[in-house]
């Protein structure tokens, strides 16, 4: 999702709570990561990986100045011949320590597997936010319970579990005055414009 199509959803959404929900969520986790200069964690769950959430993430370090925000992506699969940056598997959870930051988005139930290596990350002094669809059940619930910091949405929301990483991602670049965010979103404009006639980046 581009940057004018956030701001035209940001318009729809106008007097909810979830401007004000994903915005206080993605400020804790630019503080999180900005107060030790990175260590940004993102996993999935073994059927759902988080992949245009890295991407979006990777984007916003880059035109906020903001580099802590990009992201490792870890994998409960790795595929042979993967690239580097795309080959980092579940043990990196297990070494995650005190200084980073684990960002944990399960669109259903994450798994006992996934839960035990989190609740291990923790342990290690890591820093854990939760972005879920919402799902009942124990292992949703301890999972809300293992982090820091939550952000649920329910199938009863307005909205689901992607368009509200959309917003969150948006948000977290937003680290400027005023002035300084109307200056970056008329630049990312131009970068936008630019894009429509370039081939994709294809770093995820």
């Amino acid at each position: 999702m581009d940057a004018v199509r956030v701001a035209l959803l940001r318009e729809v959404l106008a007097g909810t709570d979830w401007l004000q929900s994903t915005r206080r969520f993605a400020g804790s986790l630019r503080s999180s990561v900005g107060a030790h200069g990175g260590g940004l964690l993102l996993v999935g769950t073994a059927a759902y990986e988080p992949w245009h959430l890295a991407a979006h993430l990777d984007e916003e370090a880059a035109w906020s100045g903001l580099p802590e925000l990009s992201p490792t992506l870890i994998r409960h699969r790795v595929p042979p011949g993967a690239p580097a940056h795309l080959s980092v598997g579940l043990g990196r959870l297990e070494a995650a320590r005190r200084g980073e930051t684990l960002l944990v988005v399960a669109d259903d139930l994450p798994g006992e597997g996934l839960l035990e290596r989190v609740h291990d990350a923790r342990r290690g002094g890591a820093t854990i936010f939760a972005l879920d669809g919402g799902a009942d059940g124990g292992a949703g619930s301890e999972m809300r319970s293992l982090a820091h910091d939550a952000l649920s949405v329910p199938s009863s929301a307005e909205l689901d579990l992607d368009t509200v990483q959309h917003l969150v991602s948006a948000a977290a670049g937003e680290n400027g005055l005023p002035a300084q965010r109307g200056r970056r979103f008329r630049d990312r404009l131009s970068r936008l414009a630019d894009q429509l006639t370039a081939p994709p980046p294809n770093r995820w």
